[in-house]
């Protein structure tokens, strides 16, 4: 049994059921850009798009936990949808947090305003490891009645499904909560390597069904979310974490998957070699060197610093034609915010930065 609230019968009425026939998503600019393919113009979509820089969103969460929200499918249908209609961007991004499969499988944890996820009984021994069963899809009926709606309003513009990677989901859930050193996490890796494993197994086949059961809904393309991972060093990602990205990417086809993490400059090489179609880059890296750290064979995308959006616009626009310049050197470019959109952006400042990305075509 789902712990989420059941979700409300009838909630997505009016929505057209999808099927695969309908529309022709192979000519988006999104995803001729992550399969390395000309483009008329450089595609654009901004993690965290649909969420809280919009006054729109705020009005439709008032008083909704977020966990409640995501389990919500006419909400989850409705706060996707709000930035592309008001902003126009090249794909929507599917509303949700990567903790809500490991709430759907029993694990007691809340999201908490300006904290972020806590969880009730941290996992740091085999016990809590056994605990984290597999998920099914009967746990997470709301993603896919979601997203079966979200494909049929968005016709022709791609649904991005995404998940928590496993070495952030395990931080979570061995921390307690958001952590800035991993002290416990990198306590469990470097010492107790059989319980590192372990979790990092059970996690690996959670995330692998998550983005699976997105993509047989009808999502175009998939992000996998790895926002704690630059904490290791390259040696430890390729020792520790990436036999289980890769299991992921080598599970989950027939769609382009885009690999992201923060803070992961000395990253980018193992990231591309995890498996994914797409490197997302963070705003520490120019995309053109991030383009020789990850070498031939993949598309990137990137990496406006989402603090430039707050300054005046001739700075946005300056500091965004440089990235376009320099995205000129990967073989693909989705244009996108180093990290998430921050809750202070004014909506006409994206709105200006997704006409004036529109606006090029790359030259390669």
């Amino acid at each position: 049994m789902h712990l989420f609230p059941t979700p409300r019968a009838g909630v997505v009425t009016g929505h057209r059921a999808w099927h695969p026939c309908l529309v022709n998503l192979a000519d988006s600019a999104f995803l001729r850009a992550c399969h390395r393919r000309p483009v008329p113009h450089t595609p654009v979509w901004y993690m965290r798009q649909a969420g809280r820089s919009l006054p729109e969103y705020h009005k439709v969460r008032a008083g909704v936990p977020m966990l409640t929200a995501c389990a919500t499918p006419d909400l989850i249908v409705e706060i996707t949808m709000q930035p592309v209609r008001r902003l126009g961007v090249d794909a929507a991004v599917f509303f949700s947090d990567i903790v809500v499969p490991l709430k759907a499988i029993g694990i007691d944890l809340d999201i908490k305003p300006g904290v972020g996820p806590v969880v009730a009984d941290p996992i740091r021994d085999a016990k809590g490891i056994d605990a984290l069963r597999p998920l099914e899809p009967g746990d997470v009926p709301y993603v896919t009645e979601a997203v079966q709606a979200l494909t049929g309003e968005l016709g022709a513009t791609p649904l991005i499904g995404f998940a928590g990677a496993p070495f952030t989901l395990g931080s979570y859930l061995i921390e307690g909560g958001p952590s800035k050193n991993h002290d416990r996490t990198k306590a469990m890796m470097y010492g107790a390597p059989e319980l590192w494993h372990a979790l990092m197994d059970r996690l690996t086949g959670i995330v692998l069904e998550h983005l699976r059961i997105q993509v047989a809904a009808g999502a175009s393309a998939v992000q996998l979310f790895d926002s704690w991972v630059g904490a290791v060093a390259p040696d430890d990602y390729r020792e520790f974490i990436l036999p289980y990205t890769r299991r992921i990417f080598e599970g989950v086809t027939g769609v382009p998957r885009i690999h992201f993490g923060v803070g992961t400059g000395e990253l980018l090489g193992v990231l591309g070699e995890a498996g994914p179609d797409v490197v997302g880059v963070d705003w520490r890296v120019p995309l053109d060197e991030a383009a020789r750290r990850v070498g031939p064979g993949k598309a990137l995308q990137g990496n406006l610093d989402p603090a430039i959006l707050l300054a005046p616009w001739e700075v946005v626009e300056r500091k965004a034609r440089e990235v376009l310049r320099r995205g000129e050197a990967a073989e693909g470019h989705v244009f996108n915010l180093g990290h998430g959109v921050l809750p202070s952006t004014d909506p006409d400042q994206l709105k200006r930065l997704t006409d004036l990305v529109h606006e090029h075509t790359p030259t390669g």
